[in-house]
């Protein structure tokens, strides 16, 4: 009898390669694409500054004194990974949080000055990276790629809105 496992036919010298099964699913792809973006922003941007951060910044410094909450939404973050991303950069000294005066459980975000130049530094640079990420593609495949990763990433957000909706509702057998 002859075994048919992968393995078996397999040259032991050669690395491994992503099946196609692997590489024909769109989350592998995403996933590959994240962890390269990651490096090169590290590279390019700021190895202490994160993108997340990087969009709170961003967002603080176009809406100061949002909140905490309604940021978070914003920027495509849970309340959980907003609280800790305000907190670090509140640490690093680039962010204030403040109280809110009608409700001492909302936390109203503003820029320090040393947010504010933190920010004004990284943008450009941010420009830098996103000019050689793009940088291949013609002007008008750009306004389309981006468009595209835009519906892609609104659709699975509602995916995943959808997922969380149906898995805290009862079962029809009354578990």
């Amino acid at each position: 009898m002859t075994d048919t496992t992968p393995s078996a036919h397999a040259d032991a010298s050669a690395p491994p390669v992503a099946p196609d099964a692997l590489t024909s699913a769109p989350g592998y792809q995403v996933r590959r694409l994240y962890q390269a973006y990651l490096a090169v922003w590290a590279r390019t941007v700021d190895p202490r500054l994160t993108g997340p951060q990087f969009a709170v910044l961003t967002t603080v410094h176009a809406r100061p004194g949002s909140d905490q909450t309604s940021l978070a939404s914003a920027v495509s973050l849970d309340t959980s990974t907003m609280a800790d991303v305000a907190r670090r950069l509140e640490t690093r000294g680039l962010l204030e949080r403040r109280t809110a005066p009608a409700d001492g459980r909302r936390k109203l975000l503003y820029l320090t000055p040393e947010g504010e130049r933190v920010l004004h530094e990284a943008r450009g640079r941010v420009r830098e990276l996103d000019e050689r990420l793009l940088g291949r593609h013609e002007p008008a495949d750009r306004v389309r790629l981006r468009r595209e990763l835009t519906a892609l990433a609104d659709d699975w957000e509602r995916l995943g809105a959808e997922d969380q909706i149906h898995s805290c509702r009862p079962s029809a057998q009354g578990g």
